[in-house]
């Protein structure tokens, strides 16, 4: 994989969108934010929402990365 990679990994939530981009060196610190928004009463963020996408970034960082710049994971729609 290129250092120049891109993650995107994208949550949306009714009307609200949480977007991450983070390169691999940042993956821990990615990890971090999704348990500080989960934490965090004034956003619908929630601490499932953290597991989900957790689990999401720990498969891409164990899957063979596509050739390209940009790798887009699926968009999760969650209503509550």
């Amino acid at each position: 994989m290129n250092d120049d990679d891109i993650n995107v990994l994208a949550l949306v939530k009714g009307r609200e969108r949480y977007i991450f981009l983070y390169d691999d060196s940042q993956r821990a610190e990615a990890l971090r934010i999704l348990g500080r928004y989960a934490s965090n009463p004034e956003l619908s963020f929630s601490w499932y929402d953290a597991a989900v996408l957790s689990q999401k970034i720990r498969q891409m960082s164990t899957e063979s990365k596509p050739k390209n710049r940009i790798s887009l994971t699926q968009q999760l729609d969650f209503e509550e």
